[in-house]
């Protein structure tokens, strides 16, 4: 066990000694040792989103990426358990892929602002009053919604979803700036109806997008005034955007791409220094990975949700099963329709 301890200590120091304190990549390297030996006892599998913090993010997880490169992943495991360090909302995902196998969730504290904006009933209520149109959910929402969806999407292929359907008219749900992002990609005139409204009003009627007003609490707070102090200060930085972010950051930005995206972005660019409008954690992960590029480290802006997931409440995850996600048969049913569907437009 030691010697597992020491070779986890170097990788992760040789990785992060310009970001974390060497008393604490010990007790993190001790704790990612106990967990992947745990890891092979229980034949489990760790999924791990690129915005958990660098010490966990370099250490145990068998697969990396976003909501989509682990959706695929999950889909395609034989392991019985599956830990995954994310959200509640990618947790519940990898159980309606998996529903015969045990899901853990590291901690029940992890959430999401974005998949709280919208419920079943909502959905329910939009497609009442929008009878026979295709709901489209971005993957950030809880089961139930996913339920009630024609089919899922990510931020990464949220265009081609749309397109796919081949219909004048698409709901899309719950994110608005990424709705604004795709309307403006595939030309859609896009409106957001009150939930007050009754009825859809005249001018409604040849809409070919309809959204909902829910945000990313991390996203929303980027702006343009944030772009234009960079490249006051930083002419030559490169900067990229999340599709969460809204649509005037977007444009004033270089690329906008999921976290994926951003990362092969960064991994194939020649510009002198990048900056990224996302979750910092994951800038200090693309930074580790890429120490011969230069990251601009402006960013403050941390996800209350994501940092719940720590090494140490994995390890408990892995030693006391804990939390198990479970979700009714009726709702994983429906909901893997809709998540299949994504899957398969890629």
């Amino acid at each position: 066990m030691e010697a597992a301890i020491t070779a986890m200590y170097q990788r992760l120091h040789e990785k992060l000694r310009t970001t974390v304190p060497d008393a604490e990549i010990r007790i993190k390297a001790r704790l990612a040792a106990e967990i992947n030996r745990l890891k092979q006892e229980r034949n489990a599998v760790i999924l791990g989103h690129n915005y958990m913090e660098p010490a966990l993010y370099h250490s145990i997880p068998d697969f990396q990426g976003d909501s989509l490169e682990l959706c695929r992943e999950a889909a395609k495991t034989d392991r019985d358990i599956i830990v995954f360090c994310g959200v509640r909302f990618m947790a519940e995902t990898a159980k309606i892929l998996n529903p015969e196998r045990t899901v853990l969730l590291p901690s029940l504290e992890a959430g999401c602002s974005l998949a709280g904006s919208i419920t079943a009933a909502d959905v329910r209520a939009l497609k009442m009053r929008y009878p026979g149109v295709p709901v489209v959910s971005y993957v950030n929402t809880y089961a139930d919604v996913k339920a009630e969806s024609t089919i899922c999407c990510t931020s990464g292929n949220a265009a081609a979803v749309v397109e796919s359907l081949g219909t004048d008219t698409v709901i899309f749900l719950p994110d608005e700036f990424l709705a604004r992002n795709v309307a403006r990609e595939t030309g859609r005139h896009i409106i957001f109806p009150s939930a007050m409204s009754p009825a859809p009003a005249e001018t409604e009627l040849d809409v070919q997008m309809i959204g909902w007003r829910g945000r990313c609490e991390v996203h929303e707070r980027f702006t343009t005034q944030d772009i234009a102090n960079v490249r006051a200060q930083f002419p030559d930085a490169v900067i990229l955007a999340h599709p969460e972010c809204s649509p005037e950051v977007t444009a004033a930005s270089d690329f906008s791409g999921s976290t994926g995206a951003m990362i092969r972005y960064v991994e194939q660019t020649k510009a002198p220094r990048y900056l990224l409008l996302t979750e910092c954690a994951m800038g200090d992960n693309i930074a580790a990975a890429n120490p011969d590029k230069e990251m601009l480290r402006l960013c403050s802006v941390r996800c209350p949700h994501m940092n719940q997931i720590t090494l140490e409440d994995t390890l408990e995850s892995l030693q006391h099963n804990r939390h198990i996600i479970d979700l009714p048969a009726d709702i994983i049913e429906r909901a893997a329709a809709a998540v299949e569907r994504m899957i398969a437009v890629g």
